[in-house]
C-alpha cells in the first residue's frame, strides 16, 4: 500500500507541476518530496528532474507516469466496479432456502423480482439443512425455528400457524372431523424429520389435548405428504402459507379450524438470515425486502 502511495503521489506531483501544488489539498510539501525520493531510491533512477524554475520529467520518468497512469486507471474502473455490486443490486446471490417454503412460495414469485432486477442471477440451494452461512459463502438463507445465538442477523418473515386439512375426496369417503379425539379413526400423514413424531396437539380455550395419529403415508418430505393429501390419501397437518393456494382453490379444506394445532412443542417461525460480519449489500438488501413483503402480501399473510 505504501509502494502504491508513492506512485499516485507522484502522478499528482506531474499534474500540478510542482511539490507544493501537489500538497495543498493531502499533506505537506516535505512529505510529498520525501515520497518521491523514496520512489526514486526504489526504482533507482531520477524521475524528476528538479530546478528553481520548476520540475520536468527525465526519459525514465516519463516512461514510467505513462505506465503508472494507466496503472492508475485500471485500479479506479475495479474499485468502482467492485463497489458497484455493493451498491447495485447485480452479480449473483447465493441463496439457501427450506425445501417447501422455496418450492411453493418463493421461487414461483422469482420472476417478478428479477424482472425489477435484470442484472441479478440466483444461485438457489434447497434444503431443510441448516448450513454454514460464511463456510458456505451463502448470502441469504431461510430458517425456520429457533436461532442459534450466533453472528447472523436474522428478521422474522411470519410466525408459525399450522392447519389440519384434506382433499374434499377424502372428507366425502370418510367425513369431517369435528374434535382432535376423531383424528385416531381418520389417515393423517406424518413428517418424520427430526423432532417430529406421532402425536398432534391441539389447544382451544386454556384446554391442550395430544392426540396419536396414523396413516397411509409416512415421510420426511413436506412435499411428498402435501401430494399426498392433494391425492385423497388423508389429512396433513402444515403451516397455513404452504398451502393457502390449494385452500383458496378448493383443491384442500381446512378443518378444526377452532383450535391452534402443531406438531411440535418448539418454535417454528420462519426467518431470513444474512451473515452480519459482510454487511449488507444492495442485492441482499433487495432480496430480503422481498421476501418480507412476500409473506406480508395478501396471498400468504396470516388469516
Amino acid at each position: 500500500m505504501e509502494e502504491l502511495a508513492r506512485i499516485q503521489t507522484f502522478i499528482k506531483v506531474v499534474d500540478a507541476g510542482s511539490f507544493s501544488a501537489a500538497a495543498r489539498d493531502a499533506s505537506s510539501t516535505s512529505s510529498v518530496a520525501r515520497q518521491i525520493k523514496s520512489l526514486e531510491d526504489e526504482l533507482g533512477v531520477r524521475l524528476l528532474n528538479r530546478n528553481t524554475r520548476g520540475i520536468s520529467l527525465s526519459e525514465p520518468g516519463r516512461l514510467f507516469y505513462e505506465r503508472a497512469c494507466k496503472l492508475a486507471a485500471d485500479l479506479s474502473n475495479a474499485k468502482s466496479e467492485a463497489q458497484s455490486f455493493q451498491q447495485s443490486v447485480k452479480g449473483i446471490l447465493k441463496v439457501s432456502l427450506r425445501v417447501s417454503t422455496g418450492t411453493t412460495v418463493i421461487i414461483p414469485a422469482l420472476p417478478t423480482f428479477l424482472e425489477k432486477y435484470p442484472e441479478l442471477s440466483l444461485d438457489i440451494t434447497l434444503t431443510d439443512e441448516r448450513q454454514d452461512l460464511v463456510a458456505n459463502h451463502i448470502d441469504v438463507a431461510v430458517w425456520m425455528g429457533q436461532l442459534p445465538d450466533s453472528e447472523i442477523v436474522a428478521r422474522r418473515l411470519i410466525p408459525s400457524q399450522r392447519i389440519v386439512c384434506g382433499a374434499p375426496s377424502y372428507f366425502k369417503r370418510y367425513g369431517i372431523p369435528v374434535t382432535p379425539r376423531e383424528l385416531e379413526r381418520h389417515s393423517c400423514l406424518l413428517f418424520t424429520a427430526p423432532q417430529y413424531g406421532n402425536a398432534w396437539r391441539f389447544h382451544r380455550d386454556e384446554v391442550h389435548e395430544e392426540i396419536t395419529v396414523a396413516g397411509k403415508l409416512r415421510t420426511g418430505n413436506v412435499l411428498a405428504l402435501l401430494s399426498g393429501a392433494l391425492s385423497g390419501l388423508g389429512m396433513i397437518m402444515v403451516h397455513e402459507w404452504m398451502v393457502r393456494s390449494q385452500i383458496e382453490a378448493g383443491a384442500l379444506t381446512r378443518v378444526l379450524q377452532d383450535y391452534t394445532v402443531s406438531p411440535i412443542s418448539t418454535d417454528a417461525d420462519l426467518h431470513v438470515v444474512y451473515p452480519s460480519s459482510r454487511g449488507m449489500s444492495a442485492k441482499v438488501r433487495a432480496f430480503v425486502d422481498f421476501l418480507v413483503q412476500l409473506f406480508d402480501g395478501k396471498h400468504i399473510s396470516a388469516p
